[in-house]
Formats: structure tokens, C-alpha cells, sequence
């Protein structure tokens, strides 16, 4: 009778015990859940400025608004335009979609704008604009671009031209 406990013991932890190919199978679909749930890091997404070729070559003609970061001179990092939106990135044109229920801007253009990789919003501060021109008006803006995960790629503060 005392070796009954022994033995129920024994008898239970041989039951219990896994195949050392089941223990790689368990270990395998922990790894492998870890690394579906995993993110990877943000790009460190760097614009070119929009000049006059990337314009002239891409058509890029029309009433909307221009950003230029602070620090970054006198080209335009964004174009905001009533249909659609423009970056460039590594010397490649991005287009992206204005958003038609965001926020209408002067000279057509809208506050978002929505692509397959990126989008961006372009915020102004509209009473504080100054004509710069017969039909331009500059404003203090900030320039956000997201990922397709919303995260923030680029945000900056800097001069948008707004006319046509």
C-alpha cells in the first residue's frame, strides 16, 4: 500500500510527458506567432523637394497649395491639389488622392490625402495668411506623412503657398 502513491506518480507523469518533435512543433508555432505579430521599424522617410523639372515633366500645373519645411529653402517638399496630392521619394513621384471629406483649403486643394503606401495632411493656419502675390497667399503649415500603419513618417512646420 505505500508504494501505491509512488506508483500513481510515476504512472501520472508518464502520461503527461511530450515528444521531444512535440515540444519542436510547440516551440516552432510560438516563434512563428511572435513573428506574425511583429511590426517592423518605421521608415525613416526623407522627401525631395518638387522643382520646376519634376513639374514641368510630371504636369504638375494648377491651383492648390505647396509646403516648404522651415530649414529645408525654397522647394516644395508637397504639392496639394484638388484632385490629388504629390511627394517625391528616393527621385520617385508619389500620387496620392485628396480625401473629398476633409477639410476644403484655399485654391482647391484639401487637408488630406490618401495613397497605397502613404498619406499626409497638410494643416495651415489660415487667419494668419499673407498674400505673397497677385494670387498667392502664404501660410504657417505643418506637413504630417503616415504610413500605411499610421504611424508618423515625417511631420515638419514650414511656409505653404496656397493660389493658383
Amino acid at each position: 500500500m505505500r508504494w501505491f502513491p509512488v506508483l500513481a506518480l510515476v504512472a501520472l507523469a508518464a502520461c503527461d510527458s511530450t515528444t521531444p518533435a512535440e515540444e519542436e512543433a510547440a516551440r516552432q508555432a510560438d516563434v512563428a506567432e511572435v513573428e506574425a505579430n511583429q511590426e517592423p521599424p518605421p521608415e525613416e522617410l526623407v522627401l525631395d523637394p518638387i522643382r520646376y523639372p519634376e513639374i514641368e515633366k510630371h504636369n504638375l500645373y494648377g491651383a492648390g497649395c505647396s509646403f516648404a519645411p522651415d530649414g529645408g529653402g525654397l522647394g516644395a517638399v508637397a504639392l496639394a491639389m484638388a484632385d490629388e496630392g504629390y511627394l517625391i521619394r528616393k527621385g520617385e513621384l508619389v500620387t496620392l488622392a485628396a480625401d473629398k471629406g476633409s477639410k476644403e483649403l484655399p485654391y482647391l486643394a484639401r487637408r488630406k490625402y490618401d495613397g497605397r503606401e502613404y498619406s499626409f495632411t497638410l494643416d495651415l493656419d489660415e487667419a494668419g495668411g499673407e498674400q505673397s502675390g497677385y494670387e498667392t497667399t502664404d501660410y504657417r503649415g505643418t506637413l504630417t506623412v503616415r504610413d500605411g500603419s499610421n504611424r508618423v513618417l515625417y511631420r515638419a512646420d514650414g511656409l505653404t503657398q496656397c493660389g493658383a
